[in-house]
């Protein structure tokens, strides 16, 4: 039998290496990259601040303190920023702040000020940083978010890059409670700019969010008839039992194949025991991956309340839409691409994941503008006395969303 022998010479095995491990990454941008790094500790102490400073949804002093902190630090870099009054419970202002560039592309930067804790939290647990991790009231939810972006607004502004048109970081006082004081603005805003880059916590595995379901609430209310529980309960309509019926008969209007989910969260009724309850309600919480299903979950959820048990009581029913879904799309996966590119430079791997909870970026997207979120400090635990960040994803996000910026201001 013949022997047959192969040589195999170094560029052949370069050619091969390429075909089974896919193209290398590129090298990272060295200067950024030390910039990043450099940027790390004043971050750390812009986000000691933020944090140590109370500033719950409805606390307006809170709010103002963390906006005032927010302002001179972007005044400092040159920004033009607005302040903008909300309507909302508490009335705190929303921040626009702008910086004007030589290019063409424009650039939305979100993030919120307001966080769920109360008012004496920060005192209770003041930051502190912790066998590699970073805790306070609202640390990365979304105390982290402010802090990185305006440490990449600074750094761009000492490498002096301003190939963009125009780039805003909008700062919302009321985000945890739904943005009802600052949705006109986002979507106002929004469609003055090309892409949102919302400020979100990255999520415990190094992710992004590339989509999220939108929400909203169910409301099922009851009127039925009062009367003695124990002398003549039958005289009575019970509002208990009509509202009981209805959560059991409602509660199926989700759809885990489109990814909708309608699960009631709040019951009301009754007034004391001996007391055959005459009103009562229900809140239900909704999530949907496409619009169209909030329709459905509309029409289905009028037409099945009508199927009563209780007779002679009556039933009402409405959904209130909240956030709107950001669906996942071409231009999405284009931002997430990018900014997995730029992540592999420094040898990281950045997941993508969808999230059921819905931000900011919901309504950039409901105004028809490409977004992604969770470009924030990676943490995990959020709305919880235990959020955390991670310190060593502080440099490494700050590279990400520095590079992002720029690469997304070049493409324009």
């Amino acid at each position: 039998m013949l022997a047959m022998r192969f040589i195999i010479r170094p560029p052949l095995v370069a050619a091969l290496c390429a075909a089974l491990l896919g193209p290398a990454a590129a090298e990272p941008d060295k200067a950024l990259l030390d910039k990043a790094e450099a940027m790390k500790g004043p971050t750390l102490s812009l986000l000691k601040t933020l944090v140590d400073q109370d500033s719950g949804s409805t606390d307006e002093a809170g709010l103002s303190a963390v906006a005032a902190v927010v302002a001179d630090e972007l005044k400092e870099l040159g920004a033009k920023v607005e302040a903008h009054r909300a309507a909302a419970p508490g009335k705190a202002e929303n921040l626009v702040a702008t910086v004007e560039g030589t290019g063409k592309a424009r650039i939305l930067l979100m993030a919120h000020m307001d966080t769920v804790f109360r008012e004496g939290d920060a005192a209770k647990r003041p930051f502190r940083i912790e066998n590699g991790r970073l805790y306070g009231p609202g640390v990365v939810d979304d105390k982290g978010g402010i802090a990185l972006g305006i440490s990449a607004l600074k750094i761009l502004n000492e490498i002096g890059f301003k190939d963009f048109a125009s780039l805003t970081l909008l700062l919302n006082s009321s985000e945890e409670i739904g943005s009802p004081g600052s949705r006109a603005l986002i979507e106002e805003t929004a469609k003055a700019h090309d892409v949102a880059l919302n400020l979100e916590p990255g999520r415990p595995a190094d992710g992004l969010v590339t989509f999220r379901k939108g929400s909203g609430r169910a409301y099922v209310t009851v009127k039925g008839k009062s009367a003695h529980a124990g002398v003549a309960p039958e005289s009575g309509r019970n509002a208990a039992a009509e509202l009981a019926h209805q959560v059991l008969q409602l509660g199926g209007l989700g759809d885990k194949d489109k990814g909708t989910s309608f699960n009631f969260t709040v019951l009301k009724a009754g007034t004391a025991s001996n007391i055959i309850p005459e009103d009562a309600e229900a809140i239900a919480d909704v999530r949907v991956r496409t619009a169209d299903e909030f329709d459905r979950v509309e029409k289905d959820l009028k037409e099945k309340s009508q199927e009563k048990a209780v007779p002679d009581s009556t039933v009402r029913v409405r959904l209130e839409r909240n956030f709107p879904p950001m669906p996942k799309n071409d231009r999405t996966d284009a931002l997430a691409e990018k900014a997995q590119a730029i992540y592999g430079e420094l040898g990281r791997k950045l997941t993508l994941e969808g999230s059921g909870g819905a931000a900011d970026s919901s309504i950039a997207a409901g105004a028809g503008v490409p977004a992604i979120d969770g470009l924030g400090i990676v943490g995990g635990e959020i709305h919880t006395p235990n959020e955390y960040g991670e310190e060593a994803s502080v440099a490494p996000r700050l590279y990400l969303l520095t590079r992002l910026i720029m690469e997304t201001a070049k493409a324009k």
